[in-house]
């Protein structure tokens, strides 16, 4: 999704009603780019964080297990595998297989709760941090990467995007 220029006209609008909708359980959209402009200027990467949460002013994010500056170098790794080939997962011959398939099996159960400080603002909402799609394909949930990884110009394309009729 980081990639968003490169997509075509129906996965930029899933892209965009998916951001838009977590925007609006945070508050609006200049709420959302609030919390991930203070994601992006965090000094060390917030999902390595002691206590398994991100506060910043205007709510928090928690998620239920400590996650190790290993497993993130790794998903960091991992991220431009998939989108080269459209999955996390490489080959099985591939030596980082079994430490990729550790990191998913580490991850995946994990859920991130993302609340606003005011209940006014909305009800906030959660997400997983990948997307099984069969058997031999897993990729990142795009919440997840929005959050996480892409820049912060990157989702206010995808917040602004409007298709264009053919």
């Amino acid at each position: 999704m980081c990639d968003f220029n490169n997509l075509d006209e129906s996965e930029k609008e899933k892209y965009h009603l998916m951001m838009m909708e977590c925007a609006e359980a945070f508050g609006g959209v200049n709420f959302f780019l609030q919390l991930l402009e203070g994601i992006r200027k965090h000094t060390s990467h917030p999902l390595i964080a002691k206590h398994s949460e991100f506060k910043f002013s205007r709510g928090t994010i928690r998620w239920e297990k400590v996650i190790f500056k290993d497993k993130l170098n790794l998903l960091f790794k991992i991220r431009v595998n998939e989108s080269k080939n459209g999955n996390l997962l490489p080959a099985e011959s591939g030596k980082e297989y079994k430490n990729v398939m550790n990191l998913i099996r580490t991850l995946s159960p994990i859920e991130f709760t993302v609340r606003p400080k005011n209940a006014n603002d909305g009800e906030g909402f959660t997400f997983k941090p990948f997307d099984k799609i069969d058997e031999g394909i897993t990729r990142l949930n795009p919440i997840f990467d929005a959050i996480f990884f892409c820049s912060v110009d990157t989702i206010k394309k995808v917040l602004a995007y409007t298709r264009k009729d053919d």
